[in-house]
């Protein structure tokens, strides 16, 4: 399996802290909507085009990242990954913020396309908690050089974070004609 590196160790402790912390924040605040408590704010509606754009930004970078260590440039796939994870930090902070002040859409489709679009949000919740963790770890061996380790768990982690990412949007174009304006 191969040792951790001094660089991995350092960060053990804040994998485990973020992977456990970021969902939780998440679910907690997903239940907070400030206008239900009496703050006069305005509903951020523009915000879910913003975010399931920045999901396909992320599905693009990911794809891009991964020709680029296949050409040989780690440099470029270093900086394409930071780039990924900076987009999904944005859509969380979008994400969170629009239901923190929107009220929750409901999905209107019927028949198979309801339990499409459940079967597709669903699936995109769970690895988007899954991901956390497996991102985190993957970014650390890849910068602490243990590239092996790193090049065998990004295996795993990149078709995940691939589908959470194009799943995002799918959600998004299959819920935005309910959307109330």
């Amino acid at each position: 399996m191969g040792q951790q590196t001094l660089a991995e160790k350092k960060y053990n402790k804040w994998i485990v802290v973020l992977s456990v912390t970021i969902p939780v924040v998440v679910a907690i605040l997903f239940g907070v909507n400030l206008r239900k408590l009496g703050y006069d704010v305005t509903p951020l509606s523009f915000l879910p085009p913003i975010y399931a754009a920045i999901n396909g930004l992320t599905a693009v970078l990911l794809v891009w990242a991964v020709a680029a260590i296949k050409r040989g440039n780690r440099i470029l796939h270093e900086r394409l990954i930071k780039l990924c994870i900076a987009c999904s930090v944005a859509f969380l902070g979008m994400y969170v913020a629009y239901h923190m002040t929107a009220d929750s859409t409901p999905y209107g489709g019927e028949g198979a396309l309801r339990y499409i679009y459940f079967v597709i949000l669903i699936s995109h919740i769970l690895l988007s908690i899954v991901i956390i963790p497996f991102v985190l770890i993957t970014f650390v061996r890849g910068i602490a050089g243990a590239y092996e380790r790193h090049k065998r768990l990004a295996r795993i982690t990149y078709p995940m974070w691939l589908y959470v990412a194009v799943t995002g949007v799918i959600v998004y174009l299959m819920i935005s004609p309910y959307y109330v304006h």
